[in-house]
């Protein structure tokens, strides 16, 4: 499992890109999906999850919708216009940092 310091620092990034490629998608969702693609490396809790998501609603780049399911409501998460351009730029400013953290390290890229 990887440090969740080091996650923090990419959340924002790993939630807009998760719905970019995958629409709306709840809280739950969205932690199963990152386990999954991060072969169970990465693990989001309740506690790092919602105050980021409630930080980019906030921040105006998600918004969300209420569906009933039942006798409950599942509060899905989707990215505004705005989350939308957002993306592409945190994405690029993650390679970027890794490129030069690569280089600060001294590193080769493994990949």
């Amino acid at each position: 499992m990887h440090s969740p310091e080091l996650l923090k620092g990419t959340l924002q990034t790993i939630i807009l890109k998760l719905l970019a490629d995958n629409g709306k998608m709840y809280g739950y969702e969205i932690t199963q999906k990152v386990k999954a693609l991060s072969n169970g490396k990465l693990v989001l809790t309740e506690g790092s999850l919602y105050p980021t998501l409630h930080k980019l609603e906030a921040e105006g780049l998600l918004s969300t919708e209420k569906v009933s399911m039942g006798k409950r409501v599942r509060k899905y998460y989707l990215l505004t216009p705005v989350g939308n351009s957002t993306v592409s730029q945190k994405i690029e400013a993650f390679e970027a940092f890794i490129s030069t953290m690569f280089n600060v390290l001294q590193i080769k890229p493994a990949y």
